[in-house]
């Protein structure tokens, strides 16, 4: 089954509205971005979103703060980094929302052994935080479409691996950072071996360092990336284009059609 939504929720005071909204036009998924900041920490009213998000069977996920670097040269940026995504974590047990996404960090002056060594570390210590709080999250770290930036398929799965975290597999910023010599099928290829699947997808435009900007996601890329999609594991897909809502509904109705032949 793939599970269609967007990323973002809306407002605190929107939440529940959305939801009810999402649901109704068929989306049974929904990333809450946290981009500037954790805004929804009120005990009531995460209990209330995870009652109604688990009611209308649309799963939720979130997106820590983009200011986060793992691997930073200054040790107090890597831990305000790791207390950000915690924070996320404990928000995801209290609203049901397993996956907590971030982008890791930026390979700086360092080179990529180091910048990996270091993010392993930090992800390591954040799962002794989350195992002794009993949290009922997972990390996943996002593949990333900036070349300078770390994130690269290797990188992420060899994080996967060693740590056994979980991972973010964001189809829109592979492309751009292979500036789209690969297609949709061989992006997926090194991830067919995963049960489960959770992405983000949109139209990019990218340049020769990778991704720019995300865009509208045409017709086409949704109809490749789906006809290279299995139909029996368990998929969310996240569109972060202008109009994540519009878009990922119209990928739902591509989706319905084929299912129908």
């Amino acid at each position: 089954m793939i599970r269609f939504g967007p990323a973002g929720i809306g407002g605190k005071d929107e939440v529940i509205s959305n939801l009810n909204k999402f649901s109704k036009l068929g989306l049974k998924a929904c990333e809450i971005a946290f981009t500037y900041g954790i805004y929804l920490r009120i005990p009531k009213l995460l209990h209330k979103i995870k009652e109604v998000s688990q009611k209308l069977d649309v799963k939720l996920s979130i997106h820590a703060p983009y200011w986060i670097n793992l691997n930073s040269k200054e040790k107090i940026k890597i831990e305000q980094s790791k207390k950000r995504i915690l924070g996320c974590c404990k928000v995801g047990n209290d609203l049901g929302a397993r996956k907590i996404v971030f982008h890791a960090g930026f390979y700086g002056k360092m080179d990529k052994e180091t910048t990996y060594q270091n993010i392993k570390k930090a992800i390591i210590d954040m799962q002794k935080v989350i195992k002794k709080n009993k949290w009922k999250v997972e990390l996943c770290p996002e593949t990333m479409g900036k070349i300078n930036v770390f994130g690269s398929v290797d990188e992420i799965l060899r994080l996967v691996k060693e740590t056994k975290c979980n991972f973010c597999l964001d189809f829109a910023h592979l492309y751009a950072r292979n500036l789209g010599k690969k297609k949709y099928k061989e992006l997926y290829g090194p991830f067919k071996k995963f049960k489960e699947l959770h992405c983000h997808f949109s139209g990019i435009v990218f340049g020769s360092k990778g991704e720019r900007s995300h865009k509208a996601t045409n017709e086409k890329d949704i109809r490749e990336l789906l006809g290279i999609l299995p139909k029996n594991k368990d998929i969310v897909i996240i569109n972060e284009s202008g109009d994540p809502v519009g878009d990922s509904v119209k990928s739902l109705k591509i989706y319905n059609k084929k299912n129908k032949k």
